[in-house]
């Protein structure tokens, strides 16, 4: 891979980080409701998720979920279920106290890497998109691992770097602009966002 190839796959992966969809929406939350570190958490692990299915489509994932769009759907809708729940969930959140809030700091960190994995595991179209990416910077005949590598961490990389940022950003913001208590308004407001990604996810199929 040349250096003017590498320079594009980062611009590619870039645009495909930045577009606002049902990640942006996971780290928000996470960002809004646990903080600067729930919300880092939740960008490295979907960075993980990311990067899963960068190394899977250069092992033939891409190519199979496109033969079987059984398997390719099962994931889709189990996607489009698990935005739903979020939404559901924050719905039907009731404001807890300080105390509560503090025995639940650490479920609440291992909620942030759950739902990041999951908002991109759940997203089988990165599969086609890493498949469909690839094939215009390699030949899968002449695909060397050390080649395979530097792509699989320039997607990680890249993907979790954003989000990082998005966290950061939403902390600044937060303490810049005073915005530091529960909005009951803006949780219902976020719920229905979740829910009408998840209904978006279903409509796109």
């Amino acid at each position: 891979m040349t250096l003017t190839e590498w320079l594009s796959l980062v611009l590619i992966c870039i645009m495909g980080a930045m577009s606002p969809g049902p990640s942006l929406a996971v780290v928000l939350k996470h960002s809004l409701h646990g903080g600067m570190k729930n919300g880092m958490l939740a960008a490295v692990s979907h960075g993980v998720g990311v990067g899963f299915y960068a190394s899977a489509s250069l092992l033939g994932l891409g190519a199979l979920m496109t033969k079987l769009p059984t398997l390719y759907n099962v994931l889709v809708y189990g996607g489009a279920a698990y935005l739903a729940y979020l939404g559901i969930r924050i719905l039907l959140a009731k404001p807890s106290s300080q105390a509560v809030k503090v025995e639940q700091a650490i479920p609440s960190q291992r909620a942030a890497l759950q739902d990041g994995f999951a908002i991109a595991f759940l997203n089988p179209k990165l599969a086609v998109f890493f498949l469909a990416l690839f094939s215009q910077f390699i030949d899968p005949e002449n695909l060397t691992l050390q080649v395979g590598l530097i792509m699989c961490l320039t997607v990680f990389v890249l993907d979790t770097g954003w989000y990082l940022l998005v966290a950061l950003l939403t902390e600044i913001s937060k303490k810049r602009f005073g915005f530091t208590k529960a909005n009951p308004l803006f949780e219902k407001l976020l719920g229905m966002i979740f829910i009408a990604l998840a209904v978006r996810v279903v409509i796109t199929l």
